[in-house]
């Protein structure tokens, strides 16, 4: 298994431009909530399919982790843990899951890439996999980040 500063240098190799530390351990991330979800998101942003993602604005809270922010780095990691690739986040910004727009649903790759199956697919993922002492609802914040791939290893 690769390290994060193995995989750190490897990709300031390739990408000189990359400042010189990794970023903070909560910006090393895996897609979904399975393993298998992870490999199958991180498989859609290598073929350059999936340039977003969004994240509920409750779990950064009740984890008391900074949001995203842009410019950031992140390194997504596969199911298994492994660093695949590092991402420049490119925007960020902070909405009500009913008013995430049909564009980031479509830049997300999933499914059908429409709003509809977005909606459907989010509001499954946070009632089966997210417990922030809070249901789900129409007003929640949603953290929805557009990002291009600088690494991919």
């Amino acid at each position: 298994m690769t390290d994060i500063p193995t995989f750190w240098a490897a990709a300031r190799a390739a990408v000189p431009e990359l400042p010189a530390d990794p970023p903070p351990a909560e910006r090393a991330w895996g897609f979904g909530a399975t393993p298998e979800q992870a490999d199958e998101l991180l498989a859609l942003v290598l073929a350059g399919i999936k340039t977003g993602t969004a994240s509920y604005g409750w779990d950064y809270e009740k984890d008391g982790e900074p949001l995203p922010v842009a410019g950031g780095h992140d390194i997504v990691l596969d199911g298994s843990g492994e660093p695949r690739a590092v991402l420049l986040t490119e925007s960020v910004e902070v909405v009500q899951f009913d008013e995430v727009t049909s564009e980031h649903a479509y830049a997300e790759g999933e499914d059908d890439r429409t709003l509809e199956s977005w909606r459907r697919i989010h509001r499954e993922f946070f009632e089966d996999h997210i417990d922030v002492g809070r249901p789900f609802s129409g007003d929640m914040p949603m953290v929805c980040e557009r990002f291009r791939v600088l690494y991919p290893r």
